[in-house]
């Protein structure tokens, strides 16, 4: 971490300070540390700013020891740090107007990835509602294996597609409204920990932040900056995923939306962004696919196989072949399908574990992960 960060976590703790005028500081004078450099004469380098903005910047002192404090709590915590500059900042969001100066991230997946999608809606989702993105994004995983799903851990539509994402071998970001200290809500937890090594938790509050209400509506425009596209699945008329679309649109971001039955309370939001054309209306992963224009595979299994695992034995090759077909097989059923015996089919299947190609499921089934 450099002293950038430190003078960064500072800025966005100064007293009396909001994002915006923070932001302008930041951009008009380029970095944190300038803004801490020019405390004394800000009057000189920024005629504009009033008396009580320059006579709050002299005092960083407060500001200061809390951000030694964070520093010593990301560094103990490996958490990275991405600072607005940063190369590593997720550029999509770094072009949006009211980007955060500071992202905490602990995770692997790399937020600059080919093709980002967010997926939002109702915390008290249907069957209806999970059936869809159960669907959408197994279909999507066929059609382009590279896409980061992006949303935001809470209850319902959030949690299904973190959830199905990691099944079918996506990686998936959860973008937090509190500090990386704690997990909201804690039921989440062991979805949020496989979600730090199969993607990642992302934030702009520092720890001991609490998830106040005010914190998840500023967490939407992040969900909706870091991604190309936004996905709303189930809303009622009012909720945080309109607020999602609605800052997508701001954005200039692609919006989908699919539609639900008449009348019932968590499609009304989804029905109505469709009808007022301020979302496009899809039906399916492929009609998501070819509105973005994203590439998709063309390639045969057989092709695809030999790309991805080029050095797998043959009965390797012939278990990551039946996979490809029909993904999510049960042990007994591979065993038929492949006409391997089950002992030796075990090894094969903990050698593959091993290669991270595939990796188990309940009830004896198997993912393929690649």
């Amino acid at each position: 971490m450099t002293d950038e960060t430190y003078y960064a976590i500072a800025l966005t703790r100064m007293t009396g300070f909001n994002l915006p005028m923070a932001l302008q500081l930041y951009q008009e004078l380029g970095s944190a540390q300038a803004v801490y450099d020019h405390r004394n004469d800000l009057g000189d380098v920024l005629p504009d700013s009033t008396p009580r903005l320059r006579e709050a910047l002299k005092h960083w002192d407060d500001a200061l020891k809390r951000a030694a404090a964070e520093m010593e709590f990301i560094t103990k915590g490996g958490i990275q740090t991405f600072c607005l500059n940063d190369e590593a900042y997720p550029q999509r969001l770094r072009n949006c107007p009211d980007a955060p100066i500071v992202l905490y991230y602990k995770g692997t997946a790399n937020l600059n990835q080919r093709y980002v999608l967010d997926m939002v809606g109702t915390r008290r989702c249907t069957t209806y509602g999970q059936d869809l993105i159960r669907r959408f994004i197994s279909d999507l995983r066929q059609l382009c294996p590279q896409v980061l799903i992006v949303s935001g851990l809470a209850y319902g539509i959030d949690i299904c597609a973190h959830r199905n994402a990691l099944a079918n071998g996506y990686e998936t970001v959860g973008v937090l409204a509190h500090g990386l200290d704690q997990i909201y809500p804690y039921r989440h937890r062991d979805t949020a920990v496989k979600m730090v090594s199969q993607g990642g938790l992302l934030t702009e509050y520092i720890s001991q932040t609490e998830a106040l209400p005010n914190n998840f509506r500023q967490r939407n425009r992040i969900v909706a900056g870091i991604s190309d596209a936004t996905i709303l699945v189930e809303s009622a008329i009012k909720g945080g995923g309109l607020i999602t679309c609605r800052v997508a649109q701001e954005y200039g971001r692609e919006v989908f939306a699919f539609p639900g039955a008449v009348g019932m309370p968590y499609s009304e939001g989804c029905n109505h962004v469709i009808r007022n054309n301020t979302a496009a209306l899809i039906t399916s992963a492929a009609d998501f696919v070819e509105s973005m224009g994203w590439q998709t595979i063309k390639q045969t299994p057989e092709a695809v196989e030999r790309q991805l695992f080029p050095d797998l034995s043959p009965e390797e090759q012939q278990i990551v072949s039946q996979l490809q077909q029909t993904n999510d097989l049960q042990l007994n059923t591979l065993t038929v399908k492949t006409n391997i015996p089950i002992g030796q089919l075990t090894a094969l299947l903990f050698s593959l574990e091993m290669k991270g190609i595939v990796k188990p499921l309940a009830g004896g089934t198997y993912h393929l992960v690649n």
